[in-house]
């Protein structure tokens, strides 16, 4: 057994003379060294340290100093580097970043706070009206150019086609039908009374009336195809198929006597639609078909808004309709996301807002809606064309459910027209709490229009038609929260079926991918199962579920 002993004359050696000490500790170890690889890692690591700690030693004169210097003086080269670079960065980020950003924001003084991007968007807003005001402009010319190109391919026919040449285009049976209001609209209602592959050619009892939403028109309910649209999905399913227009729409933009260019052609809102349009066009359908007959009602948006009004005031139509069906259902408005809200703090001055919008026609392409699209669409560059749209810049998008090869012949049909004053009618339930009421002329026109200072509410505790509705969660005109608060409302609800998809918005109930699987089928679903209350009333007349 080897062992190691440490000589007392020689230990002043160790400690002063690491050369020397390491060698005789080397030599006196040096059969344990053999047995263990560990060993000899641990003599030289120990060997290295004591050489570093005597470097200053008279023993190690000849011990190259530079290499520590050199290491030292290269550290030192490395920090002044990086602080040097580091002063550059930030005096780059001040420069070119940050003061930029602030100047945007009109924030040049240090100590103010970076807002919100919805106070940013006011205060730019708000800057746009003032501006308007004192030139005696329009909104949309200050703020940006009036046409706006987009660069779709024209080379496909159908790009152009009207409401009825599609139907025709995919083999199926069209019609138009003419109808005139009580107070003088001419109206166009489209229909497909087959499916083209019947051989029978008798039109089914089973009725369903579509009702496009707001800037839409019953082309919203073709737009994809045979496979996808609701309208073809419906035909097939045995149903006749009406599709309304309304008012002021690129179908239905003539009067009796008012000159659709005129003020008295737009002085209308929904609610003059769920009055004047909505009954006009249930009767005619009524009698054409039978007044034995029961119609279920399918609406979008502003088609669920019309239905509301007119079952609220009208409620005879109760229990002439079968059913009702609300994709998208904006009544109450209390928790919105869409720009038109920007517009709900100027609704209580009609004058004013009617002047910086345009007094007539909401207008399809312009600049405030290209404003709006850059500071509040929340979409990708490479759809502008989209978001330049006032149909998805008011109501969102979901790139991941639109199909971007409909992007012609969207852009070919939407928007179809509006009033100015049915927007407005919107903001101004925004501004008074969602509350859902008619349109509101100020305490004295209220008092010659309605005999109180307010506007009145819509009762909607007078529906009694049974109602399912239909939900999104990332829908920026109808909220979860405001659609659970119409559902509560109603006397005879259906069902409250909320997409099970997060992303599905307010457009996606119209044209999303996957539509049919995710809003269709539970609509049909829903149709066929029947209601709550039986298809015909004991007052119209007796008949089974399904004819």
């Amino acid at each position: 057994m080897n062992h190691i002993t440490l000589e007392p004359k020689r230990r002043d050696k160790l400690v002063c003379d690491p050369i020397i000490a390491s060698v005789s500790l080397v030599a006196r170890t040096s059969s344990a060294v053999r047995t263990s690889a560990d060993m000899k890692l641990s003599v030289i690591v120990f060997t290295l340290f004591v050489l570093i700690q005597c470097s200053e030693s008279r023993y190690v004169d000849w011990f190259p100093q530079n290499i520590i210097e050199t290491f030292t003086n290269k550290t030192s080269q490395i920090k002044n580097y990086v602080r040097s670079k580091g002063r550059s960065i930030k005096q780059f980020y001040v420069e070119n970043v940050k003061n930029r950003i602030t100047s945007y924001l009109g924030m040049d003084d240090k100590s103010e706070t970076i807002p919100t991007d919805q106070a940013r968007i006011k205060r730019k807003f708000k800057d746009y009206v003032d501006i308007a005001e004192a030139t005696d402009q329009k909104v949309f010319d200050v703020i940006a150019p009036e046409k706006l190109d987009y660069n779709c391919n024209d080379d496909d026919p159908s790009i152009h086609m009207t409401t009825p040449q599609l139907i025709a285009l995919h083999g199926y049976t069209s019609e138009s039908h003419t109808i005139v209001t009580d107070d003088g609209y001419i109206l166009t209602v489209h229909r497909i009374p087959y499916s083209k592959y019947t051989t029978s050619r008798v039109v089914p009892r089973k009725t369903v009336l579509l009702h496009h939403g707001l800037l839409g028109s019953s082309a919203d309910w073709i737009i994809p195809g045979p496979i996808k649209g609701l309208a073809y999905i419906l035909s097939e399913a045995g149903y006749d198929v009406w599709m309304a227009n309304v008012r002021g729409n690129t179908y239905s933009r003539a009067h009796t006597s008012l000159d659709p260019g005129s003020f008295a052609f737009w002085n209308f809102t929904f609610h003059e639609v769920s009055q004047y349009d909505l009954p006009a066009v249930i009767d005619y359908i009524m009698d054409n078909k039978g007044w034995d007959v029961k119609i279920n009602y399918i609406g979008h948006s502003m088609g669920t808004t019309v239905l509301f009004a007119m079952l609220s005031t009208k409620t005879h139509y109760n229990k002439v309709l079968r059913a009702g069906f609300a994709l998208a259902p904006v009544a109450y408005m209390t928790d919105i996301r869409s720009p038109i809200r920007l517009l709900a703090k100027y609704s209580n001055n009609l004058e004013y807002l009617l002047k910086i919008l345009g007094a007539n026609e909401f207008l399809p392409q312009n600049s405030v809606l290209r404003w709006l699209s850059k500071h509040a669409c929340e979409i990708n560059h490479y759809e502008e064309a989209i978001c330049e749209n006032s149909l998805f810049v008011l109501c969102g998008h979901d790139a991941q459910q639109f199909n971007r090869s409909l992007l012609p012949i969207i852009l070919s049909h939407v928007p179809a027209g509006a009033s100015t004053k049915t927007l407005v009618h919107y903001a101004q339930e925004i501004k008074n709490s969602g509350r859902f009421q008619r349109f509101d002329y100020g305490p004295e026109g209220n008092l010659r229009q309605y005999g109180k200072r307010e506007p009145p509410e819509y009762p909607l505790h007078e529906i009694t038609l049974p109602i399912a509705l239909f939900a999104a969660e990332n829908d920026w005109l109808a909220s979860d929260t405001d659609v659970t608060n119409l559902y509560v409302q109603l006397a005879n609800p259906i069902d409250h079926y909320i997409v099970p998809l997060k992303e599905f918005n307010h457009i996606d109930f119209l044209w999303a991918i996957d539509a049919r699987k995710l809003v269709f089928d539970k609509l049909l679903q829903l149709l066929e199962e029947g209601v709550s209350k039986p298809y015909f009333d004991n007052d119209i007349g007796h008949n089974n579920l399904n004819d």
